[in-house]
Parts: structure tokens; sequence; C-alpha cells
């Protein structure tokens, strides 16, 4: 296949949607949250509420009924976890800050990580459980000539748990 007739300008991720089975709580979270992301409800209907801005959207979907009740399981098939790209460090800081006040549970950090150069994140959970992280890394983090990928042991899973390095 020749690489040059398929080359496609990919310009970030349009939107998300998460199907949540709490939607009206998961509303009221999104709906408190989303708007310091720089996001703005632009649909709040019955079954489904979107906010658009930050360079993206993300939309909250009511579940069929057969699933009401359920929680998100990050190594089914699907969704593993939303990232979300900050500025800077201090905005990772604010949404910690943010997070906490908004009673979602903070999973880890804020804190660094050797992932990419200068790799800072807080990982927490919106009411359904579904990990959300927000990050910054400085410069051109992966992309510099050079760089490499944090360390293969961090992605490795031993009977249904994370590998831990052992120092």
């Amino acid at each position: 296949m020749n690489h040059e007739e398929f080359n496609i300008n990919i310009n970030g991720m349009a939107h998300v949607i998460l199907t949540v089975s709490q939607f009206d709580v998961a509303r009221d979270f999104y709906c408190k949250l989303l708007p310091y992301f720089g996001m703005k409800l632009i649909h709040n209907g019955p079954d489904f509420c979107y906010h658009v801005g930050a360079r993206t959207a993300i939309g909250i979907r009511k579940c069929d009924q057969e699933f009401d009740g359920e929680r998100f399981q990050q190594y089914r098939v699907g969704l593993h976890h939303l990232c979300l790209r900050s500025r800077t460090r201090e905005d990772v800081d604010k949404t910690a800050r943010l997070i906490t006040k908004l009673g979602a549970k903070i999973i880890r950090g804020p804190e660094q990580r050797e992932w990419a150069p200068g790799y800072y994140y807080v990982l927490f959970e919106d009411p359904d459980g579904i990990r959300i992280e927000v990050n910054h890394i400085p410069g051109a983090g992966l992309l510099k000539e050079g760089e490499s990928f944090g360390f293969e042991e961090d992605y490795i899973r031993v009977e249904g748990e994370d590998f831990i390095r052992r120092n």
C-alpha cells in the first residue's frame, strides 16, 4: 500500500462519548467539571449531554436499561482511560484540587512519571469509575529526537494484576 496515497492529516480528537450507568449523577459531575476545562455545555437532554471546547468535546450518554448499575472495568475490551493534555503542571495541580472539591476519587497523583520527559499527571474516576487523566508534558515530549517511551514493565499484567517492577 502506498503511504503517500493515504497520508491523512488528523488534527486532534473531535469528541469522546462516555456511556454511563448513573446518568443523572454523571451529568451533574461533568457539568461541574468540564466548564473548568474550557468546555461549554451545548446539549443537555434526558439521555445525553455534550460539552464542546478546548479543541475537543465530551459527551455523556445514558446506558441501556439492561446495564444499569454496572461500573467501568478498565481492562475489559473498550476504553482503558481518557487523557486530556493540559498546558502547564499548575493546571494538573488545579485539576487535582477541583476534583477533590467535586468528591471524585483520585487514583494517582499529581505526580511525575518516566513515561515521557517531564510527564506530570493526575488520574481520577468519574461516578461510574471511568478513569480520566489530565497530564502535562513539556516541549516536544516523545516526539523529540532520541526520546523513548517509559519502561516496558509499566505495561505488563500478570494474572489480572499490574506487574510491579522490583528494584
